[in-house]
Formats: structure tokens, sequence, C-alpha cells
């Protein structure tokens, strides 16, 4: 991968400064349904991380329809990308190490051209996802936190070190693995994001929602908590007990409302996720808000209309 030293420049402004000055940001939405959408294969174990090897460029298209969409951070290609997911393809530590960082430029290359502010979020996925049968939305893997930890170790130093804005630690199914995933981001620099997969008001796993997000209480390193790859039924709810909970920005990104058969590899129902309810995700405390699976940029294009400010001589909305 090439560019040039201006395109791949992160935005001036920080992510946490914009958080904490209480703006809301626009995430992207389900990179791997737009990958789909441009033709892509993503049958293999490795799913959208495969393109990391075989095709970046999709992976860089995918972003940029999101930035000509109105996404304002776009998260990485990591999520299922692990350096066992890669051993298992034949492909060495080292070169491991290379895809996972080249994830962060992809993104930050489509970031690039906009010609406005876009931020970075480098994708960190749970343990089950790496395990590719859905385990992500089960947890308890029969695995200690301490094995978790050395787990998630080294791909949150590599993504570190590639320089995104935020590591998203993203669709944790219970707190054994959220408290595994803060242990490993520790002394890193790199401000995080943690984002929990729930089922009504608690976690996949059973956890209420108010022990889970009391788990960032103290940690300055957590810009954001929230929940995503959720029904955009139970986003609401969660948005509210994250924000009273923790008193930290929200960070909120659900499924289309479709269910995904992990026997079929394939998805199931209708499609629930509607931008108007992002207005009241952002008065409840939400200050990241986009879209997980299914939800493609035509949703994100609502999504950002629906949240940007009022035009001169328009009023006002709490």
């Amino acid at each position: 991968m090439h560019a040039d030293r201006t395109s791949l420049a992160p935005p001036a402004r920080t992510l946490p400064g914009v958080l904490a000055a209480g703006e809301t940001l626009v995430l992207d939405g389900g990179l791997s349904n737009q990958l789909r959408a441009q033709g892509c294969d993503l049958s293999d174990a490795l799913w959208s991380a495969r393109l990391l090897v075989d095709a970046p460029q999709q992976i860089e298209a995918a972003h940029a329809a999101y930035v000509r969409a109105g996404a304002q951070v776009l998260i990485t290609a990591g999520y299922q990308a692990t350096f066992e997911g890669f051993q298992r393809r034949g492909i060495g530590r080292s070169r491991a190490a290379e895809l996972m960082a080249g994830s962060v430029e992809l993104a930050r290359r489509a970031a690039g051209v906009s010609g406005r502010e876009v931020w970075v979020a480098a994708s960190v996925g749970p343990y089950g996802a790496m395990l590719a049968d859905g385990g992500e939305y089960r947890g308890r893997y029969g695995l200690t936190v301490r094995e978790l930890e050395r787990f998630h170790r080294p791909r949150t130093e590599t993504l570190a070190a590639a320089a995104p804005d935020v590591l998203a630690l993203e669709t944790v199914p219970d707190t054994d693995e959220a408290e595994a995933l803060l242990r490993a981001v520790r002394g890193l620099g790199v401000p995080v994001w943690l984002s929990y997969t729930v089922a009504g008001e608690r976690t996949r796993a059973g956890q209420p929602l108010a022990e889970a997000f009391g788990l960032v209480a103290g940690e300055d390193q957590v810009v954001a908590v929230g929940v995503n790859c959720c029904d955009p039924v139970d986003a609401g709810r969660a948005v509210e007990v994250a924000a009273a909970v923790t008193g930290k920005p929200v960070v909120v990104y659900p499924n289309s409302g479709e269910a995904w058969d992990t026997a079929a590899r394939g998805w199931t129902g209708n499609g629930t996720f509607d931008p108007a309810r992002a207005g009241d995700w952002r008065r409840a405390g939400a200050r990241l808000v986009g879209g997980c699976c299914r939800v493609g940029p035509s949703d994100i294009r609502e999504l950002a209309a629906a949240l940007a400010p009022p035009a001169p001589g328009q009023p006002v909305h709490p």
C-alpha cells in the first residue's frame, strides 16, 4: 500500500477532544454487507479480513462508500483479523501484523480523500469472532480472564502501533472478555471504546447491563461505552443505562434488526433499523452513532441527515 503522508494524516482534532466537547459523530455501517454489495465473497472463515490479503482495494472502496454517505468515523476491517486466524491460512506473525496495520492504513486512505474530518477506529473483535462459529453471541468460552488477555494483547499492541484514533473493543458478549480487553489495552497510549453485544437489558452471556458498563468506572482510557451488533429495539435502553452508570459518552451502532442464522449462514426476518431513532439516542447520551451488520451507506446517509446541525433559521430541538 502506498499513499502520500497528507492522505494518511489523522484529523487535527482528537476524537476524545471532540467527544469531550459534546459533539455527536456519525459512524459507518456494516463493512461485510457493503463488501458483498461490491461482489466480494466472504464465505471464508476469515470473513472480511481475508480481503486484507486478497483484495485490499475492495476494503478501501467500502470505506469510501461510507465516507461519501456522511460517516465521520470508519471502523477498520480488523474484526476477524487475528494472529491465530491468519496462521491457519499459512500466514506468519510478521505478515499478519502487516495486514492488521494495513487495515488502519486502508481506512485512513479512504478518510484522507474526503476533505473533512474523518477518524479511524481500529476494530478489535472478540475471541468468538476468531472461532467463526457465532461464539461472540454467546461468550463464556471456557477461558479465564488471563487467557483472554493473553489472546488479545498482541493484536491490540499491533493495532495501537498503527496509530488509529481509537481502538474499538466491539461486539463483546460478556464481562469476562470486557475485563480481559481492558487489561490488554492498558499502557498502549491509545483511547478505546468498549461496546457490548446485548439482548434485552443483558449482555449476550446474561449479565445485567449496569454491571457490565460499570467495569469502565475509573478507566480514563475508555472514551465511550455502549452497544453494537444488537437489535435496534434494545439499543435505546442500553444507551440510557450506559450514560447513567458511567457518565461517559455513549457509542451505539446496532444491526439492521434481522437475525443471523448460524447454521444456514444467512439473515432472517425484517429490518427495523430506523435512522429517526438517532435523535432519541443522542438525547440519552449517545455521541458515536452508526450501524452494524446489514446497515448500509443509504442508512448512514439518512442517519447523518437526522443528526446534522439545523440550518440557519431552523428551530433547534434538544
